[in-house]
């Protein structure tokens, strides 16, 4: 089972080499044909305020923790609720920050997977709303590292006998343990407001945003991650006000907003001073959670009444969904969701499309 995730650096000595990574990823921030040329270098000058910002979370992001604690965790539930595929083994694999696609690929062979041996990985994305710029980056760099390990360019064949049986769960927006996960959160942090304020307090629904260029080319993401939120509240019975709001922008192209800081900021502004910050996106704790809304939107708006919500991190609420939607998989026999299959109308990448019938098995994708 193999959790995938842009991942973090686990130390401020690891900053420049994971900026350099992401700025260099076309499909999470494309900068058009300079982007081997652009990426290192607003990687290298974004490097000592990118430094300052982990070193005021501890000195490094803690979603590998929380990545294998949930990988872990979930794989022993899966042993016992799905014993016919087991037993379950637990991989992390990181689109910039360590472990990387290609360390995890070389694990699963010292462990006895692939290379003439065969066995059966499951690729579990950590995005559960799907995005080209994110769980499709990793599908890309997972079947890029395929292809040179154990493929094509490895031993000339596509499918060689002993190689590796890929599936993908390459979405999860409404599952019910993952909608009871954020709602037990919400309504934990929802339970410090007297209880007068209580269903006046407004509640924000934090995503990272993505580049207007993105959305207008089809992706799914914006959709998915109003389904989520959509889900949540059907789930609190509609208790409080809500927005969906986005964060995390990046250069000064047009990105998918309101911005949840300037949201914040404007409905202070209007005298509403109860809110609560839900990262709706996220599956635990890291720099978008511990320092953009906490020290900097929560931080700097300097009211007593903006709170956050935790993160799913360790909830076991949320670990059971995870081996939910693993033994639905498994047991399905399908290879990926229907909707995966769908390339977004205005896509013209063949990376994507060749990452695509690879999965799928296909050779007749539009």
């Amino acid at each position: 089972m193999v959790f995938m995730n842009m991942g973090g650096p686990s130390t401020t000595e690891e900053v420049e080499d994971f900026l350099s990574r992401l700025f260099a990823d076309g499909d999470l921030i494309p900068l058009g044909r300079f982007q081997k040329y652009l990426g290192p270098l607003i990687a290298k000058r974004r490097t000592p305020k990118i430094e300052a910002q982990y070193a005021a979370i501890g000195g490094g992001s803690p979603i590998r923790k929380w990545s294998e604690y949930q990988c872990e965790e979930m794989c022993k539930i899966l042993d016992k609720i799905s014993p016919e595929t087991a037993p379950h083994k637990p991989y992390v694999a990181f689109r910039y920050a360590n472990p990387l696609t290609e360390e995890m690929y070389s694990k699963l062979f010292e462990d006895g997977f692939g290379q003439g041996k065969g066995g059966r990985a499951v690729a579990f994305t950590q995005y559960p709303q799907y995005s080209c710029s994110t769980t499709g980056s990793s599908l890309n760099e997972l079947w890029k590292w395929r292809q040179r390990l154990e493929g094509k360019r490895a031993t000339g064949e596509m499918n060689p006998p002993g190689a590796i049986d890929w599936s993908v769960i390459d979405r999860w927006p409404a599952h019910p343990g993952l909608v009871e996960a954020f709602a037990e959160n919400i309504e934990a942090q929802l339970s410090t407001y007297p209880e007068d304020k209580r269903k006046d307090v407004v509640l924000l629904f934090s995503a990272h945003s993505l580049p207007m260029s993105v959305v207008n080319r089809g992706d799914p993401y914006p959709a998915e991650v109003a389904a989520t939120v959509y889900a949540v509240m059907q789930r609190l019975k509609f208790s409080n006000p809500y927005r969906l709001v986005w964060q995390s922008q990046v250069g000064p192209s047009a990105w998918l907003g309101a911005q949840t800081s300037d949201v914040v900021e404007e409905y202070i502004h209007k005298g509403q001073t109860d809110m609560v910050l839900v990262p709706i996106a996220f599956t635990s704790d890291h720099i978008e959670t511990l320092y953009e809304l906490d020290q900097e939107v929560i931080g700097e708006a300097g009211q007593e009444g903006i709170k956050r919500a935790e993160s799913l991190n360790g909830s076991p609420t949320f670990i059971r969904a995870l081996a939910d939607i693993a033994r639905e998989h498994l047991q399905s026999g399908i290879v990926c969701s229907s909707q995966m299959g769908l390339r977004c109308p205005g896509c013209k990448s063949e990376r994507c499309l060749e990452q695509k019938k690879f999965f799928l098995g296909r050779s007749d994708l539009p």
